[in-house]
């Protein structure tokens, strides 16, 4: 067993979350528009003591967590009533104690999305970790979801049969805030599970394109025009690529990276969607390109990675320098799914089934 918990969550005590509120103004609509999606664990909502302190807003979260795996894994195939559940838990926390400490709000955010249950069985599975995201761009359509998160809630806590034995996966869901990843999130998070060297195999996901890619060559800097879910604009843009923070200084680390996933195994699972290794990057000095080896980025300014330059990009970063910068020498990297435009249940378990089998044919090409 990798046993990292307690110091994860002692880790994720120290992070400096901030919330603006906005997520939370969108209640009202999305509860207007899809009632039974925002009320699904409304007992949950209903049932949290204003009263509790942080060890009990972590029970709160991991309580909140299971049962959003437990409703996936038992037929409800969809990502948003976990999203809408933790902002209105969050919104009656405040509004109910005026003393609410951030750091204890802080536990209860981290542990609904999966942090603090990340624990691998002490057997001889290969372990797996996988990550998604919250649904983003909720202002264009607030029922909109996220297949990434619904991998990871339908791939928490199963086991692969593989040709070679069998690998167990554990998965957790990022939100779709600047503020987050500035803040550490990502780094703090992973260092534990990468320094103890009990990963075998670490996947991104988050929402992309028209098919599959694994995004090869991440970026250092942001350059999306686009806000996040508390509506933040960097001021990032093509022509100004800005590196982001880690905690109160620039993130360090090479302009790109490159991931280290077993590519050549994971393009071959096809059907029913192509899956591409992503060479394409853009930089200051040369624009777009699509390099066949990292080297022939050096001395380049990024301006988008092969994630692109938003948040799925910058995870991929983020993730692949702290693998590199701690020598663990896990096979991590970054997966893009085909978009959806809202919900889209038959899809959405299309592309789920299709991430299960590229994850074994990750898994056996690591033996």
């Amino acid at each position: 067993m990798i046993r990292s918990r307690r110091l994860i969550m002692l880790l994720l005590s120290s992070i400096n979350m901030t919330w603006a509120g906005v997520e939370e103004d969108r209640l009202a609509e999305a509860r207007a528009k899809m009632a039974e999606v925002v009320g699904r664990y409304q007992s949950i909502v209903d049932g949290a003591d204003h009263s509790l302190d942080a060890v009990g807003l972590r029970v709160l979260g991991e309580s909140l967590w299971s049962t959003a795996t437990r409703d996936v894994g038992g037929g409800h195939p969809d990502d948003r009533s976990l999203y809408w559940a933790r902002i209105a838990i969050r919104k009656s926390l405040v509004s109910n104690n005026k003393d609410l400490k951030t750091s204890a709000l802080a536990q209860f955010e981290l542990a609904s999305r999966g942090f603090t249950s990340i624990d691998f069985p002490s057997t001889d599975h290969k372990r797996v970790l996988i990550t998604g995201f919250d649904p983003f761009h909720l202002d264009e359509e607030i029922g909109q979801s996220n297949p990434s998160g619904l991998a990871a809630l339908s791939l928490d806590g199963t086991k692969l049969v593989t040709a070679g034995g069998s690998a167990w996966i554990e998965a957790a869901v990022m939100p779709v805030r600047f503020s987050d990843f500035d803040a550490g999130m990502i780094e703090t998070l992973f260092t534990p599970l990468l320094e103890q060297g009990g990963l075998d195999l670490v996947v991104t996901i988050s929402m992309g394109r028209d098919a599959f890619d694994l995004e090869r060559f991440p970026g250092k800097r942001r350059s999306a025009q686009v806000s996040d879910n508390a509506n933040v604009f960097t001021g990032a843009s093509a022509l100004n690529p800005m590196i982001p923070m880690l905690g109160s200084e620039p993130l360090d680390g090479p302009e790109f990276v490159e991931f280290s996933l077993p590519a050549a195994a994971m393009t071959a699972v096809a059907e029913p969607w192509q899956v591409r290794d992503n060479r394409n990057v853009t930089t200051l000095e040369q624009g777009a390109a699509a390099p066949a080896m990292l080297s022939e980025l050096d001395d380049l300014t990024a301006v988008s990675g092969s994630g692109g330059g938003y948040l799925s990009n910058e995870m991929s970063y983020r993730t692949v320098r702290l693998n590199q910068k701690l020598g663990s020498g896990v096979a991590i990297g970054h997966l893009h799914t085909p978009r959806v435009q809202g919900f889209d249940v038959r899809t959405e378990l299309a592309m789920v089934e299709q991430i299960r089998r590229i994850l074994i044919a990750a898994v056996e090409s690591l033996r």
